[in-house]
């Protein structure tokens, strides 16, 4: 019985360790702006939810004494409106900023370009601008550390969701449409992403490895990739 009591707890430290899909262990300036925004939104739960024990106590301490006229719609106007309100627009104004940070705007520096491709169930990976004309892969993209990465997202049958957590948000791909996401990797290594879109009986093993790699390497690599056939 005790060994049974101990499983939840169990359960919440296992979520502890150093996951490779984990948004909070973040590897680009993309991915570290969520992963803020995420505890700062959970501390912010913790403290509301910790007010609203405090209020259900003072009620239950109370017991049958009513509150004044007066002081029940400041209660209701307060604690209902004002301070949700409140809430709710702090949320929105960091939302708004941090949403357009994400953004792939232009900016002065080298820009490295991807284009990926949703298929049931595999993503294929075009690198227009590689050295010697344009290379190919399946299900691994080779990245540069350091530099901003345009990933160009499109779909081949249905929609699909591209998502590499440690480094950046996730993006829609959808047949017809081409949505972009920026990301960066801070240093080298191997990222691991997945369609977080339901998209078929074989949903679940469409993962992607995201290698970043210094520049030297990152050409080396490329130039064993496969040419890049035209698109029909």
């Amino acid at each position: 019985m005790q060994a049974a009591a101990g499983l939840p707890l169990l359960a919440v430290l296992a979520g502890c360790g150093d996951a490779p899909l984990s948004a909070l262990h973040p590897a680009g300036p993309a991915a570290a702006a969520i992963a803020t925004a995420w505890w700062w939104m959970a501390g912010g739960a913790a403290l509301i939810l910790l007010g609203v024990l405090a209020l259900a106590a003072w009620v239950l301490r109370r017991g049958r004494t009513r509150l004044s006229e007066r002081g029940a719609r400041r209660l209701v106007w307060g604690a209902g409106v004002a301070f949700p309100l409140a809430v709710l627009t702090l949320l929105l104004a960091y939302g708004l900023g941090l949403g357009d940070a994400l953004l792939p705007h232009a900016t002065g520096h080298d820009v490295y370009r991807v284009e990926v491709t949703g298929r049931q169930w595999q993503w294929e990976v075009r690198y227009p601008d590689a050295p010697g004309g344009a290379r190919q892969s399946s299900n691994e993209i080779h990245v540069p550390v350091g530099r901003a990465i345009d990933v160009h997202v499109s779909a081949a049958d249905v929609i699909h969701g591209f998502w590499v957590p440690r480094l950046g948000g996730k993006i829609d791909a959808i047949p017809g449409r081409e949505n972009t996401v920026r990301l960066r990797a801070d240093a080298p290594g191997v990222y691991e992403g997945l369609c977080a879109e339901f998209c078929g009986l074989g949903h679940a093993g469409m993962r992607m490895r995201v290698v970043a790699h210094d520049d030297a390497a990152l050409a080396a690599r490329l130039r064993t990739l496969a040419i890049a056939q035209e698109a029909p």
